[in-house]
């Protein structure tokens, strides 16, 4: 039985850049850089000859682990990739100022998909952004009667 999701694994091209990008921008703690190679590597991913290395970040319930490898050479993203292409499409996070987190993205030069959108069926506000590696992150600040006074309870 499902009891929660552990973690979100990225495969990155450059983890200095990418931990700037999660750490500095995006706000998570950066908990451990570990090198990656060897034979438990292998197994679970399934590849031959693995060596890279990981970052671990954090925040909240939200863990990201940034694996960069050396061996086998990782492949790019598409160009041109949508969010409606096959595979992981996104991750969404929640947020609690999300106009100030978009003027931050913003001001970094980071792709941004749209202004933020309010969906009043659901009183969230969201907005998808990219990564340095392209991949796709949906920001969520979501407005629900109740919502905060029960977290304050």
């Amino acid at each position: 039985m499902i009891t929660g999701i552990s973690h979100v694994g990225i495969s990155v091209a450059n983890l200095e850049r990418s931990i700037v990008f999660y750490r500095d921008l995006l706000g998570l703690r950066l908990i451990q850089e570990v090198p990656m190679h060897g034979a438990n590597y292998d197994a679970i991913m399934a590849l031959k000859g693995t060596e890279g290395r990981i970052a671990v970040l954090r925040t909240g319930n939200l863990e990201i682990e940034l694996l960069e490898f050396k061996a086998p050479p990782s492949r790019p993203i598409a160009s041109g990739r949508h969010v409606s292409d096959q595979g992981i499409s996104h991750f969404a996070i929640h947020v609690e100022d999300i106009a100030g987190l978009y003027a931050r993205l913003q001001a970094a030069g980071v792709r941004v998909h749209s202004a933020p959108v309010y969906f009043q069926s659901c009183a969230t506000t969201a907005v998808y952004f990219c990564d340095p590696d392209g991949n796709f992150i949906e920001m969520l600040e979501e407005k629900l009667p109740g919502v905060a006074e029960e977290a304050r309870a």
